[in-house]
């Protein structure tokens, strides 16, 4: 083997690492979320402590520490409103809504994102949308009516599912919002990650404190919390990031969208959540419309 192809390798089982870690956060927070932890103080406890664990990084390192200082206004700006919506609104709506929904049902919902920002993309910037694409749309569709059809709405679902759509919209205005702060190629992920975690992870946890309280921790939570904010956010996204020094785009994108199986089959493993033939289908429909609408323009029938 090439050292190029070691590197490949160990590139993509770096990435696949992360993606498990990442689907095991769901099943730890709901374990978390069972025990009566509130969920928005829940959240935001779990990103203060991981933009703690990354803020040596940025400072300790020369060249990010003089990239914090040189920031324009106009920047801070932006990646405090990334904060808000990505961590703040987003990332306190999926807690808000794995309190309410099975761990399976709200990936499923989540993995609607790359939808909703090729909708907008096609209507923002006119980017032209393939019959592909719509294909990938209609068959995503297709797979949450499998999913979820035949539907009975009691308060605390239609509530969870409210919080899964906001979850939903935010990860697609972050992610829209994202790829505009790191086009411009100035500023690197560790910086804006860590700026934009820190805002929204302090915003949120004051608002669950003011709102909901701490509730009683555990030595059980406080070990979830402290392996969430270490291990599964800021171990892994420093991980994540050095697998995409070798990764393609397409391989990254497949490598992330192996999360909902995942997430389905440990949840249900460890939380006795359904999984029947009806449920396997609407997963793969789902997985397979969004893989098509991420990597339309790599397959070769579409040129």
């Amino acid at each position: 083997m090439t050292p190029s192809n070691r590197n490949h390798l160990i590139a993509v089982l770096q990435a696949l690492l992360v993606t498990f870690l990442w689907a095991t956060s769901w099943v730890l927070i709901k374990i978390g979320l069972h025990a009566e932890l509130p969920p928005i103080t829940f959240a935001g406890i779990r990103y203060t402590l991981a933009f703690l664990c990354l803020l040596p990084l940025v400072l300790m390192h020369k060249q990010h520490a003089q990239t914090v200082r040189r920031l324009s206004k106009f920047q801070w700006v932006e990646l405090t409103i990334l904060g808000v919506v990505y961590y703040t609104l987003a990332q306190g709506a999926q807690f808000v809504g794995l309190a309410l929904l099975p761990a399976s049902t709200l990936t499923l919902l989540l993995n609607f994102s790359p939808i909703f920002i090729a909708v907008y993309s096609m209507f923002s910037i006119h980017e032209r949308t393939s019959l592909l694409q719509w294909g990938g749309i209609f068959l995503s569709i297709a797979g949450a009516l499998v999913y979820f059809l035949p539907l009975s709405l009691d308060g605390a679902l239609a509530f969870g599912l409210l919080a899964a759509f906001v979850g939903v919209m935010g990860n697609s205005a972050a992610s829209v919002l994202g790829r505009k702060i790191n086009s411009n190629g100035r500023t690197s992920p560790l910086v804006v990650t860590t700026i934009s975690m820190g805002v929204g992870g302090v915003l949120m946890l004051a608002i669950g404190l003011a709102a909901q309280g701490v509730g009683r921790l555990t030595i059980q939570q406080w070990g979830i919390i402290a392996w969430l904010a270490v291990v599964n956010t800021a171990f892994a996204f420093t991980l994540w990031n050095k697998s995409l020094q070798t990764l393609t785009a397409v391989e990254s994108s497949i490598i992330n969208s192996t999360m909902l199986p995942q997430i389905a089959i440990l949840a249900w493993i460890f939380l006795d959540e359904p999984l029947g033939n009806r449920q396997i289908a609407g997963l793969a429909l789902v997985a397979s419309g969004t893989l098509i609408v991420q990597l339309w323009r790599y397959l070769p029938f579409s040129r």
